[in-house]
């Protein structure tokens, strides 16, 4: 994504290389079937690092001045495919099993985790450069006050690590914000088997955040029957998933007013 749309350019080597052995490491990229997919490439940083360790590089950009840059740059790799589209538009599974990188713009953040995490078993982990605020929340444990909607919806389907923090002066131009790079290992079996509408549930839970469950699902719920079930009285981001997922089994037979 290209500096007009909001971009600023990773272009510290050391950290572009962490990345890229985050993304591949030693043991892990060794054969002709590895293939990384990019996301917003940019003017191709770490796209370089990553070909130095990924059998194949599949890079989605959606800035069409970017995507000339990176084929002139690169048209001497037949290891590198050059998508020009929006990823959130693009068929991530076409590629079968993939790894993801990309420093993802904060407005499109969570649609870009959901997505990737769509991917389930096609998925061997996500290494995502985001804005050190969304990568706490992305990582946050039950009880802390950056646990929230995004939380769970990652945790749900991936244990998520932050594994660091990179200051606003590796980037051209600078941030007003640090950022902190973060690994999504993707969990096997779900423990729920409508995921999308205990998402929306949890989603409900959250909806005014200092507010107790009980009050937030007013609308939705029979009073007395939120009333009777102890879990209600408390507030969302205080519950761990599987809290979470029992009260949504307990009021999945509950009248609706």
């Amino acid at each position: 994504m290209g500096r007009r749309l909001g971009q600023h350019f990773l272009v510290r080597k050391e950290v572009l290389e962490r990345i890229a052995e985050l993304a591949c490491p030693n043991d892990a990229c060794p054969n002709a079937t590895d293939i990384v997919i990019e996301i917003g490439p940019g003017r191709g940083a770490l796209t370089y690092h990553l070909l130095a360790r990924a059998a194949r590089v599949v890079a989605i950009e959606i800035d069409p001045v970017l995507v000339q840059y990176l084929r002139a740059k690169f048209r001497d790799e037949p290891r590198l495919t050059i998508i020009e589209s929006d990823v959130l538009k693009a068929d991530l599974a076409q590629w079968g099993t993939v790894t993801i990188v990309g420093n993802l713009p904060y407005y499109i953040t969570s649609p870009i985790i959901e997505k990737t995490l769509a991917l389930g078993s096609l998925l061997q982990r996500a290494i995502f450069l985001l804005q050190k605020e969304v990568a706490e929340r992305v990582t946050a444990r039950p009880g802390t006050r950056t646990h929230g909607f995004l939380s769970v919806q990652t945790q749900l389907l991936s244990t998520p690590e932050l594994i660091f923090h990179v200051p606003a002066s590796a980037f051209r131009p600078p941030p007003k914000v640090d950022s902190a790079v973060v690994r999504l290992i993707p969990k096997g079996d779900l423990p729920v088997p409508d995921q999308a509408a205990f998402l929306h549930f949890v989603s409900l839970c959250f909806r005014q955040k200092r507010k107790k469950i009980r009050n937030n699902l007013l609308d939705v719920y029979d009073k007395a029957a939120l009333d009777k079930i102890p879990g209600t009285a408390q507030r969302a981001e205080q519950l761990t998933i599987p809290e979470l997922l029992a009260l949504y089994e307990k009021l999945l037979s509950e009248p609706r007013p």
